[in-house]
Order: structure tokens, then C-alpha cells, then sequence
């Protein structure tokens, strides 16, 4: 369904990107903000998905800074590699990219986010710094930044059995920012919303985040 594209970014660099349309006239845009493993099939999926639901999609491809076509294995060393790209990228400059990538998809409407694990942290982010409405999937980078102000709605999924997010941080979320939807998953791990992961996906847990997810999106992209 999906394309690739190049985003112009801050400085003179260009990012690849992932771009899905909507078919016929867009309810509006979503930046779907990868997880460590680079913008893989699954992103990919989850990119046609939103397209699919009326919702012009972009996954900009961060590591290109650092490398091109970067597509990470569930693996230890998958893992360690993308932990390694995502402190060279660092949060201010994935930021800019989705900046970038807003813009990119500015004819579609209005524009949100929404992220997965790293990209959970940065679609936060991106409310709080860019002022625009997200979608926030087991951020567990998350705490740090729940002083500050957003600046735009957000919504938080997280998998009751997070290992790496555990009930006493979601329970900050909660305490820091009563006015924000947080959902806590009774029998997802982190990543239930990964597909094509049998060991992550939870498929009640992501089919529930996935209407709640939609319905914020309706509400503050579409209706807005």
C-alpha cells in the first residue's frame, strides 16, 4: 500500500520514510514512530493499517543519520544495536524528524503521532514539545519527562505485565497527568501490539489499545 520517500530534515540531511495514503480525502495525518528495530515490516504494517482507516501515515526512518535501510531482528543483538542507534540519534534529533515528517504530510489535516516503545518516549515528546496529539505505546523512558506540560491530548497503552515498565510507573503517569487517558493491560507484556512477535503480541490487549487509539484520533485529528 505504502511508498517510500526522502523527508527533508534540519541542516541538509534527507531521511527515508514510509508513507502510507488514505484512500480518498484523508481525515487527517499520523507520524507512526518506530520502536528500536528501525522501520521494519511491522511499522510498515501499522503505517497501511492507519491508511487503511482513513489516516495519511508517515514512519520516518531516524537511524538513517547514522545508517541507511536499518531493519533490526528480534534478537539480543538486534536489540543491543538498536539501543546503540537510538543514543546516537538521541530525543532532540528524533524530534526534528518528526517535525520533518509532520510537515511532510501537512495537506492531509491535522497531524498526531503515535509511537512504540522508544517511540512511545518520543510521541510523547512530541505532544509536549511540538503540541501535537499522541498516542503513546509502552514508552518506558516515559518518567523523566512527566513534569513537563503537554502541550496537546495525549493517550498511554501499557501491557500490565511490563517487566520493563512496572505497575508503580504507570501509576506516576496516572498521579503526574490526571487529565490523560491511561490504559494498563492485564496480561500483555511490553510490545503486545507486535504482530508479527508471537513471544510480544497480545491480540486482545492490541485490538482494544487499537480502538481507543482510533478513537482518540477520531476525536482530536478528524473532529478537530
Amino acid at each position: 500500500m505504502g511508498k517510500h520517500i526522502n523527508v527533508p530534515t534540519s541542516g541538509t540531511q534527507c531521511i527515508g520514510a514510509y508513507l502510507a495514503e488514505a484512500p480518498g480525502k484523508p481525515k487527517g495525518g499520523i507520524v507512526v514512530i518506530q520502536e528500536i528495530f528501525g522501520v521494519n515490516a511491522h511499522i510498515r504494517s501499522v503505517a497501511d493499517r492507519f491508511a487503511a482507516s482513513g489516516y495519511t501515515a508517515i514512519a520516518p526512518a531516524f537511524f538513517d543519520h547514522l545508517e541507511t535501510d536499518v531493519e533490526l531482528d528480534y534478537t539480543d543483538a538486534g536489540m543491543n544495536k538498536g539501543r546503540q542507534l537510538i543514543t546516537e540519534v538521541g530525543l532532540d534529533r528524533a524530534l526534528e524528524d518528526v517535525a520533518s515528517a509532520a510537515e511532510a504530510i501537512a495537506s492531509a489535516g491535522k497531524i498526531g503521532t503515535v509511537g512504540y516503545c522508544w517511540g512511545g518516549t518520543v510521541a510523547f515528546l512530541s505532544a509536549i514539545r511540538l503540541g501535537l496529539p499522541s498516542v503513546s505505546y509502552y514508552g518506558a523512558r516515559n518518567v523523566p519527562f512527566l513534569a513537563e506540560t503537554p502541550k496537546a491530548p495525549v493517550m498511554f497503552h501499557f501491557g500490565g505485565e511490563d517487566k520493563s515498565i512496572p505497575p508503580e510507573m504507570v501509576a506516576k503517569h496516572r498521579e503526574s497527568l490526571p487529565q490523560m487517558d491511561v490504559f494498563s493491560y492485564a496480561g500483555a507484556g511490553h510490545a503486545f501490539n507486535r504482530d508479527i512477535d508471537p513471544s510480544h503480541y497480545h491480540e486482545t490487549s492490541a485490538k482494544l489499545a487499537l480502538q481507543r487509539t482510533m478513537a482518540f484520533f477520531d476525536t482530536y485529528l478528524a473532529n478537530a
